[in-house]
């Protein structure tokens, strides 16, 4: 009897629900909601709730912006090297301009120099014939002198000859200077042409130079041009993928929503029946004195389910906004990173009522557990590589029911594990 009246008393306090007048209760609920919000703003965005190919087409558009941002700049950069190097070229054309008219002023000085000591030379040339041909002009000055028929007509004489050879002193030393600065003029030339030539090897280096930044400029542009194009295709690519995103999201949630009424109803029942058995053992046990049994209250729901996987928590369970699609939603249920591969058990003894693929949610595999801890409780394991057992399958808390797996929208091998209370989704971590 004693045995029956417990039992009675675990199945009644199983059930009974605290109202919102409970203070107790109403703290419990307030840390609760801490803990909720200081899941959701841990939540990290992540894009597990994203397809394998929008993220493919995420990323080759992410990548063409990038490529193309790297590809203007580049274009950039060489529309600026080759105005800079047409700025030069002008710049060297003028003082190629300014080197060849200063050769060409030098070659006239040069030519008239030339003409001047040609001249010179003439003259000088007639001076020396003239001296051959009469003698030397210093014997005959000498004699000129000796002639002299009186004292005035020998100073007029003396006169005569130092103008004589004042004019050839002047000759020559007109000739000399003349060839001074024909050697000048010849120097000038010779470096009027040197610097001409470094001009001109400058500004056919530089020539060099704007032909390969043109070909540069070009191939940039056409690359930009390539970009503009594969970033519209990706735009394009990432659009429709999104489109058929979202078409299969509401599949999902369509699925979501008959799975969750299938799960109040089949709550529901389990309710009455553990009511109903409740009841009965209460009723039976009445006389035992076991009344008091009928006011036991619901404990906490930890411990109530053992931990699926050996992972750590990598998304908790909480509202957020969606990371892909931008709406404000639940993530209704905490996901583990276990290894691919590692095994996953299952958190209660229960009956396996559905196991099917989802695009969404790749292998899913739903274990009703019937009623726990004052609710009709279902567990949903979602991504696994595999399952080991199928619908209409028991198992028992513990057993190995499949292995972690990376199916559906996922990024990496993890679980997203779903707990289920009335049809509801519920925070996994108040149940471990």
């Amino acid at each position: 009897m004693a045995a029956a009246a417990a039992a009675a008393a675990l199945a009644l306090g199983a059930l009974a629900v605290p109202t919102s007048l409970d203070p107790a209760f109403a703290d419990d609920l307030k840390d609760k909601q801490k803990r909720v919000e200081k899941e959701i703003h841990r939540a990290h965005d992540d894009v597990q709730e994203s397809s394998k190919e929008l993220r493919r087409a995420g990323a080759r558009l992410d990548a063409a912006k990038t490529q193309l941002a790297d590809a203007r700049t580049a274009l950039a950069t060489a529309q600026g090297r080759l105005a800079v190097a047409q700025e030069r070229d002008a710049l060297m054309q003028a003082e190629l301009a300014q080197a060849e008219a200063a050769l060409a002023l030098a070659q006239s000085e040069l030519e008239q120099g030339q003409d001047v000591v040609d001249a010179q030379r003439e003259i000088v040339g007639d001076t020396i014939t003239r001296l051959y041909m009469e003698g030397d002009p210093d014997l005959m000055a000498f004699a000129s002198l000796i002639d002299a028929e009186s004292a005035q007509d020998l100073s007029r004489r003396a006169e005569i000859n130092a103008v004589m050879v004042d004019t050839q002193t002047r000759d020559y030393d007109k000739l000399q200077a003349s060839e001074v600065l024909l050697a000048v003029n010849e120097d000038h030339v010779e470096d009027a042409r040197d610097d001409v030539a470094l001009k001109r090897e400058a500004a056919a280096e530089n020539l060099l130079t704007m032909e390969a930044l043109e070909s540069e400029a070009a191939a940039a542009k056409t690359d930009v041009v390539t970009l503009v194009g594969e970033r519209a295709s990706a735009e394009d690519d990432a659009a429709r993928a999104r489109a058929r995103d979202l078409r299969k999201l509401k599949e999902a949630e369509r699925q979501k929503e008959r799975i969750e009424e299938m799960l109040r109803k089949r709550a529901a029942a389990a309710l009455r029946r553990a009511k109903a058995k409740a009841a009965a053992l209460a009723a039976a046990n009445a006389a035992a004195g076991s009344q008091a049994a009928m006011n036991a209250r619901v404990g906490p729901t930890a411990g109530v389910l053992q931990m699926p996987v050996g992972g750590g928590l990598t998304s908790p369970f909480g509202y957020r906004t969606h990371p892909i699609y931008g709406y404000w939603g639940l993530h209704d249920g905490a996901d583990f990173g276990g290894g691919c591969a590692q095994p996953i058990v299952a958190a209660e003894s229960g009956v396996v009522i559905s196991s099917y693929f989802s695009d969404v949610y790749g292998n899913r595999l739903i274990i009703d557990h019937g009623a726990l801890a004052g609710a009709g409780v279902a567990t949903i394991y979602n991504h696994a590589s595999r399952y080991t057992v199928g619908d209409g399958t028991r198992v028992q808390r513990g057993e190995i029911i499949g292995y972690v797996g990376d199916t559906g929208w996922s990024t990496a091998c993890h679980l997203h594990f779903t707990v289920m209370a009335n049809g509801n989704a519920v925070n996994p971590a108040d149940y471990f």
